[in-house]
């Protein structure tokens, strides 16, 4: 296996990309490249471990790119004319078989447009999008879509229930996944216009898309443990998961700076420290990666833009699992079945009339 990774993308890149890539190699069984200017990765790496990569490990490799899309690159023109950008290069090894996942933390906009337009989405995907792995109580939580498409229409908010459901089920082994709809309360009634036609639409098509809607889920519900799936539309969602990694580092510096106001509270600690460091182990978002891109006909991994090696680290292990595991190729069938049985049904109801 290949884990092509954007070297050059992101807030902290290339270090933390090189950095991540670099711990997180001995424990992962793929081949990972990094994708950039090559002089550079080759001369950070020099600084970083006073060796050459090849000393490292024979498992970490190299491609040049000579461009980078910045942050404020405007993303289609980006993808058009930066043609050897670390992402362009990165979406073309991918779509070419000379990797089996890609990762990036650069621009958002700019992946999102190349994964589309350079990958291609499956077959009966109206709107790829981002899927965000959540901590939830004693489980995870799937948030989707959580950045990806700002505009959404509710057969949009249908497919990502869908794109969520057969993802889990298929990769993480959870049978019958609930799913419930971002809305501000739980009656049938409540939300914008969106979300009430959303909230119909998935109520009628649940059962032929082998959706387990079990309704409208309020912000504060979503980690109870009682739904696998939040769905909403990526501005929504992005709101919603930043919210909640703000809320996340609140928490963490609010009782790290309790414990140790004093002396008294530093040793009535002591003997709690292994919960604390559970707790922190589980609120920490960067035990989870980055946001798999579902839709689009090769896996695609969105790396948060402020990732630090650590994260780097941990998105890494995750997109060697999302391969392993035949995500994409789940998707792929999946739609293909539901398009065959569409057919089928348009066939019959053609011969009947």
């Amino acid at each position: 296996m290949k884990i092509l990774l954007d070297a050059m993308g992101g807030d902290k890149a290339p270090d933390a990309n090189i950095k991540g890539a670099v711990k997180a190699i001995n424990s992962i069984e793929a081949e990972v490249v990094l994708i950039g200017n090559e002089d550079v990765i080759k001369s950070k790496i020099k600084e970083f471990y006073g060796k050459d990569i090849s000393e490292i490990s024979p498992r970490l490799k190299i491609h040049n790119a000579t461009e980078t899309i910045e942050m404020e690159d405007i993303p289609t023109q980006a993808i058009k004319h930066k043609k050897d950008s670390s992402m362009v290069v990165g979406f073309d090894m991918l779509k070419n078989g000379e990797g089996d996942v890609f990762i990036s933390a650069g621009n958002s906009g700019a992946l999102l447009t190349g994964a589309t337009l350079l990958v291609g989405r499956i077959k009966g995907v109206d709107r790829p999008a981002l899927a965000g792995i959540l901590p939830a109580y004693k489980s995870r939580l799937v948030l989707m879509d959580c950045g990806a498409n700002t505009n959404c229409k509710p057969i949009n908010i249908l497919q990502f229930a869908q794109m969520a459901s057969i993802y889990l089920k298929n990769t993480l082994g959870v049978e019958s996944p609930r799913v419930g709809l971002l809305n501000i309360g739980t009656e049938e009634t409540k939300g914008n216009d969106l979300t009430k036609e959303s909230y119909n639409l998935l109520k009628e098509n649940a059962k032929k898309y082998n959706v387990n809607f079990i309704g409208n889920v309020e912000g504060r519900d979503a980690f109870s443990g009682n739904v696998d799936i939040v769905v909403t539309d990526g501005f929504t969602g992005n709101i919603f998961l930043k919210s909640i990694e703000g809320l996340g580092k609140f928490v963490k510096r609010t009782l790290s700076e309790s414990l140790k106001k004093n002396l008294i509270s530093k040793i009535a600690a002591i003997p709690s420290l292994p919960a604390i460091n559970r707790f922190a182990k589980t609120v920490d978002y960067k035990e989870y990666g980055g946001a798999l891109f579902l839709g689009v006909k090769k896996p695609v991994v969105k790396a948060h833009g402020s990732s630090d090696e650590k994260l780097f680290e941990f998105t890494i292990k995750q997109a060697e699992q999302f391969v392993k595991n035949k995500a994409v190729e789940s998707l792929i069938s999946e739609f293909e079945k539901q398009k065959n049985e569409e057919n089928v049904e348009n066939k019959q109801e053609t011969a009947t009339e």
